[in-house]
């Protein structure tokens, strides 16, 4: 059990950020695109395909590519970024796709390629799963079959206390531990788990069971947002008749 002890904004250790928002179909020229917001962090994602693979020797004739791109955009944090493709950006790149790989059924659209575009607006930590969150909401938008909707969300250690969806302010604490999660609700199958520092095996189960609880949270609200998405299409094609 989460002890109810207030952070620095006012939450309880088992709270995600305020405002929490996920909104489907916000890039129109995207088959399929999504915003989220957790707090401060933004992040939109947009998805493109499936489309023909090119050069055509790369396609796969049994299933499609699945390919994420991650970025950073420059004034996303306090500190200007380079612009461009780096390590970090690169690696969260590909652990995106392999998280999403477990969910797409990408067996439907052999010798395809379908991309993933993913741009942090504004970073205040827990962009990873924002933009897991956020791509699996522009899959869904886009019509890509899957298995289920995968919702994604940090849990971890900070000032003695485990806690959800930090902060920058609390990974930045001296006793910081970060655990970015990701699962499939329908099944259970966990398909993110990265950490970052050192904890016992009793805080890692605390942190798991915390983190699929707000993973449940975060996964409703991708519903939401998606029978939203199609209740205003709905209207809109009724308008248009």
């Amino acid at each position: 059990m989460v002890k109810k002890i207030k952070r620095s904004d006012g939450r309880a250790p088992d709270e995600l950020r305020k405002p929490y928002i996920i909104k489907a179909g916000v890039v129109k020229r995207a088959q399929g695109s999504a915003l989220v917001q957790s707090g401060k962090t933004i992040v939109i994602a947009a998805v493109y395909g499936p489309k023909k693979v090119i050069p055509k020797h790369l396609e796969d004739r049994d299933k499609a590519i699945l390919r994420c791109r991650y970025n950073m955009i420059t004034f996303s944090v306090k500190d200007r970024k380079k612009p461009g493709p780096d390590k970090r950006s690169v690696e969260i790149s590909k652990v995106i796709a392999n998280a999403l790989s477990r969910v797409v059924m990408l067996e439907e659209y052999p010798r395809t390629l379908i991309d993933v575009d993913l741009e942090v607006i504004q970073a205040d930590a827990g962009t990873r799963v924002a933009a897991l969150t956020a791509a699996s909401v522009a899959l869904a938008d886009a019509g890509i079959a899957m298995k289920d909707l995968m919702p994604a969300v940090a849990a971890g250690r900070a000032n003695g206390q485990i806690l959800l969806d930090l902060t920058k302010e609390e990974e930045d604490a001296e006793d910081a531990v970060d655990m970015p999660f990701a699962y499939i609700p329908s099944t259970g199958e966990i398909t993110l788990l990265q950490m970052d520092g050192i904890v016992d095996l009793n805080e890692i189960k605390k942190m798991i069971d915390l983190a699929k609880k707000g993973a449940q949270q975060i996964y409703e609200l991708q519903v939401k947002a998606l029978k939203e998405r199609y209740a205003a299409l709905a209207t809109l094609s009724e308008v248009v008749k």
